[in-house]
């Protein structure tokens, strides 16, 4: 008389159910991957503009923006809410400044990097 283990011969099935589903996910990955690479999924995003500024109060009511570093940007423009920029509100290069004038309290100072269409605020001051 012979003895068998059935408990045994159940479980034989199971390792390899598990790599042909390992194997399959693999497959779709590099598939989706290699479709993307393909087809350049991502090329038509645009890249965020950005700059570097310093703002420093000049005196009660005014203010003074520099650029410190252009980055990928094309322009840097000022805004405010209150106040007035005399001699424009663009800058371009490094070292630029723009000074806001006749600031009260709680006016809002916003700068923005310009990059072609892209436009991206960099900094807000609020005067106190």
């Amino acid at each position: 008389m012979a003895l068998q283990f059935s408990s045994f011969n159940d479980d034989r099935a199971v390792s390899p159910v598990i790599g042909v589903i390992l194997m399959v996910a693999i497959t779709v990955i590099l598939a989706a991957v290699i479709g993307a690479f393909v087809l350049d999924l991502g090329s038509n995003q645009s890249e965020n503009a950005n700059a570097g500024v310093s703002i420093e109060q000049q005196s009660s009511d005014t203010v003074r923006v520099q650029i410190t570093d252009i980055g990928n940007a094309d322009n840097v423009r000022v805004e405010t809410d209150g106040g007035s920029i005399p001699g424009g509100d663009t800058m371009s290069s490094v070292g630029s400044t723009v000074t806001v004038n006749g600031l009260g309290t709680d006016d809002t100072v916003t700068v923005i990097a310009v990059n072609g269409d892209s436009e991206n605020v960099i900094r807000t001051y609020t005067h106190e």
